[in-house]
Formats: C-alpha cells, sequence, structure tokens
C-alpha cells in the first residue's frame, strides 16, 4: 500500500478512535467507567490507562525519530521488518488471542478518574500530529526503539501502525466492557 494511503487511513483510524471515546465513554459516571466483568479483566479506564503508558513512551520516542529522520527521504512504500509483522499480529483486533502485558504497563487495579480520558484525548491530538509530520519521513527507518527492550528497533512506519492498531484492539475492548455492563443492569 501506498504510504500516504497507509498515514490517511491511521490518521482516519485514530480520529474514529477520539470520537469512540469522546461519545462513548467521556460522558459515563465514575462507576460505569470503573466497572469490571470480572477481578481480573480491566475496567474502561483501566483500557485507557493502559493505552496512556504506552503512549507515554511512544509519542516522545516518534516525535524524536520523525524529526531526526525528515529530511525528505520518501519512499513509495513500508517494508515491514519481521519483528514489526509479529508486533502488529499480536495486537489485531481481529487475534482474539489474550497477551499478557509487561508488569508495569498492567494498570489492573489502578486508582483511575477522568484524568485517564482526558490524558488519552491529549495523547490522541498529540498522535494525530506526528501522523501529519511524518507525511516527510523516510518511514522505513529503524528508529524506534521497543519500549520493553530498548535494543530492538522498529520502524517509524511500522511503530505509527503498532500504535494505532494497539488502540483500536484496547477501545473494542472498553466498548465490549460497556456493554457487559448494559447487559448485566438489564438482567
Amino acid at each position: 500500500m501506498n504510504i500516504m494511503n497507509k498515514l490517511e487511513l491511521l490518521t482516519q483510524a485514530n480520529r474514529t478512535l477520539t470520537e469512540t471515546v469522546t461519545n462513548e465513554f467521556a460522558k459515563l459516571d465514575l462507576d460505569a467507567l470503573n466497572y469490571k466483568p470480572s477481578a481480573e479483566s480491566w475496567s474502561i479506564l483501566e483500557c485507557l490507562e493502559h493505552l496512556n503508558r504506552y503512549s507515554r513512551y511512544y509519542n516522545p520516542a516518534l516525535a524524536k525519530a520523525i524529526a531526526q529522520n525528515s529530511n525528505g527521504n520518501f519512499l513509495e512504500s513500508i517494508n515491514y521488518s519481521w519483528l514489526g509483522k509479529k508486533s502488529l499480529d499480536m495486537v489485531r483486533p481481529q487475534n482474539a488471542k489474550k497477551h499478557k502485558t509487561v508488569k508495569h504497563m498492567n494498570p489492573n487495579n489502578s486508582k483511575l478518574g477522568r484524568g485517564a480520558i482526558d490524558e488519552f484525548l491529549m495523547h490522541q491530538e498529540k498522535l494525530q500530529q506526528l501522523l501529519q509530520n511524518a507525511k516527510g519521513t523516510n518511514l522505513n527507518k529503524k528508529a524506534v526503539p521497543v519500549e520493553f527492550f530498548k535494543l530492538l528497533k522498529l520502524r517509524i512506519g511500522e511503530t505509527l501502525e503498532f500504535v494505532v492498531t494497539h488502540q483500536e484492539r484496547h477501545i473494542q475492548q472498553a466498548l465490549r466492557v460497556k456493554q457487559q455492563q448494559a447487559q448485566q443492569m438489564a438482567a
């Protein structure tokens, strides 16, 4: 797929995620936002906090990588490394297999309030800007250290796709939590 088309798809997905959080979660009360279907599952706010923890790392790492590689060396398509393909396959929303997250990224049993929503939306604005800035960047440059093992690096393009795809996965999870709560209330 052409890089400009890929960036546009990621930009649109980012907008959709922002709209979903604003429309589906922002108006809920704290009890609904903290509802957990089971002790080991995450609440809506825990899903958002998990994404916030990733954004706190990846947004600055991407900003640095994009700034250092915006030399106009623009390529027509994104090439994926083995690590990039594996990472994307793991977080795709269609992949129903559950994966354990690294301990410091697991928000289970966190005390969370509306600030988690505000922070998520702030990170989405930053990501939107990064996606725009990426248009003049060599997206095939291996320049983004993997959060849990910084010796490994992902390409800029695959990292942008990983961040958006990972967010889609957990926003869908949060929507399922909302639906489960509605079903429990109706029963």
